[in-house]
């Protein structure tokens, strides 16, 4: 019986954790948002490591309507060191407004979690966007490169809400 206590505390732990969509305290997603203009292909400049796109380049993600009023999610990348190309489709969906830039995004079923853009230059050419805790980080633009300046700004953003951002990872 002590051992399925422990099962059933970490399940609902993973459970929690993986459900949650909205950012740490003190980080403020962007208002005013226009998700016509954020649709359409954006390149990932940069990204926090992580299991789901470790090892993978030329990393997009593409953003499209879906026919029940939220979006369709496809993120692709090449992976160099079995050659071939991942694709990951997923939905998401606002948690408040449309206008709020805080959605939750699935690629897993019922599980959900945080997309929330903190970043975004006013004329929808670069992002900065999190995850629901500061382990989950992405510098995205819709070209293939940053001019230095720009990405500077953004890491000081990044910087300024506690990320850890010695260790990003520039894409290739």
């Amino acid at each position: 019986m002590r051992y399925w206590s422990k099962f059933i505390f970490l399940l609902s732990a993973f459970y929690l954790a993986g459900c949650s969509v909205k950012p740490p305290e003190g980080v403020k997603v962007v208002d005013n948002f226009d998700q016509q203009r954020y649709l359409g292909t954006w390149y990932e400049i940069a990204r926090l490591d992580h299991w789901f796109e470790r090892g993978l380049e030329q990393v997009t993600a593409d953003y499209s309507l879906r026919a029940d009023g939220g979006l369709k999610v496809v993120n692709r990348g090449f992976d160099s060191k079995k050659q071939r190309w991942k694709q990951s489709e997923g939905k998401a969906y606002f948690v408040a407004s449309a206008n709020t830039a805080a959605l939750k995004v699935s690629f897993f079923g019922p599980f959900y979690g945080g997309y929330n853009v903190i970043e975004l230059d006013p004329e929808y050419r670069y992002a900065l966007v999190m995850g629901p805790t500061r382990d989950y980080l992405w510098i995205l633009s819709r070209t293939p490169s940053l001019d230095t300046a720009t990405r500077e700004k953004l890491v000081r953003v990044a910087d300024g809400y506690g990320f850890n951002t010695n260790a990003l990872i520039w894409i290739r």
